[in-house]
């Protein structure tokens, strides 16, 4: 089965296609390198360019022919669609209509969405199962839940049928130490930490201690890479079944606060991992922690790398050998 992977040259898009052609699959990716990186993509045929073009997303699809589509490009920093909305709508709203069009075009009519847990906002209740009302509190948030729903509508109106992920924290690195996480700049938590125990930050960033939780720092759900996209490759196999529509929760069901994945750090490394107290950042849900019943129960999915300190243990593995892809 020939699969275009968009942003498969970022994090867990170069995870996706290693899997998918471990598989026995056929990946294609497309991927702007704006966040993604050309050395990541070690497994499949590269198509630079924007999802957005419309041209160029023609063009890919009518030299690849891919019976499915797994959507990853996009903007994720909570904090910089705070500051900046008008980027975040239109390379995770207006791109992906643009690559939905295309597909129309080309007559590809499965796709795989990477979506996020930010479209729940506030958690009314802990942990979070799909039917938790939709209501987020950032741009990034909004501009994914408008996707979903655009998604439902070119389904009812297309038949166009796919799978939104929502993920909450994506987070480890490829166990083989072929890939890991590599943003410029890095915003995620478990690779700042590491970067700070590796002696390439002078300390880690607290953003507020004041939150409704036990230790006063936000707490998050930690998904291992390979798991979530042993989830993906899955819901892809749904969609080939021929089944319908759906979302799916991704996460292992506990989460973990802020000074509780710098202690756990700490004791993966070695490193003492100083840390500073700064103020709140606009967007921050003080818990994030997913109900993943129905991705169980329905996709037969199981995480196989749920422990923290493994999930830190495959980062941490990355940063000491790889750390030369990006620079703090």
């Amino acid at each position: 089965m020939k699969v275009l992977v968009t942003g498969g040259a970022g994090y867990i898009g170069s995870h996706m296609v290693k899997l998918l052609a471990a598989s026995g699959l056929s990946p294609e990716v497309v991927d702007d390198l704006s966040g993604g990186r050309r050395e990541a993509v070690v497994d499949a045929p590269l198509h630079v360019g924007d999802v957005g073009d419309s041209a160029f997303i023609d063009a890919v699809l009518a030299r690849t022919r891919p019976a499915a589509v797994m959507h990853f490009a996009g903007s994720i920093q909570v904090g910089e669609s705070m500051r900046e909305p008008a980027r975040y709508y239109r390379n995770n709203l207006v791109a992906t209509l643009a690559l939905l069009d295309a597909m129309r075009r080309h007559g590809t009519t499965r796709l795989v969405f990477s979506s996020t847990a930010a479209i729940f906002g506030n958690p009314v209740h802990v942990p979070i199962g799909e039917d938790h009302p939709k209501a987020p509190i950032n741009p990034y948030g909004r501009s994914k839940w408008m996707v979903e729903q655009a998604l439902a509508d070119h389904d009812a109106a297309y038949g166009l049928k796919s799978v939104c992920l929502r993920y909450f924290n994506a987070a480890g690195a490829d166990p083989d130490g072929v890939l890991g996480e590599c943003h410029d700049p890095e915003t995620h938590l478990i690779p700042l930490v590491l970067q700070v125990a590796s002696g390439r930050r002078p300390h880690i960033a607290i953003y507020g201690d004041d939150y409704q939780t036990a230790d006063g720092t936000c707490v998050r759900d930690y998904i291992h890479v390979q798991d979530l996209c042993e989830a993906h490759l899955l819901a892809l196999r749904y969609l080939a079944a021929g089944s319908a529509s759906t979302g799916f929760n991704l996460g292992n069901g506990h989460g973990f606060s802020v000074r509780e994945v710098i202690t756990a750090a700490r004791r993966v490394t070695g490193h003492p991992i100083p840390e500073v107290l700064q103020a709140r950042r606009a967007g921050d849900p003080p818990s994030l922690v997913a109900d993943a019943r129905r991705a169980r129960q329905t996709l037969g999915w199981q995480p196989r790398h749920a422990d923290l300190d493994t999930i830190i243990g495959h980062a941490w593995s990355w940063e000491l050998r790889h750390a030369c892809w990006t620079r703090p």
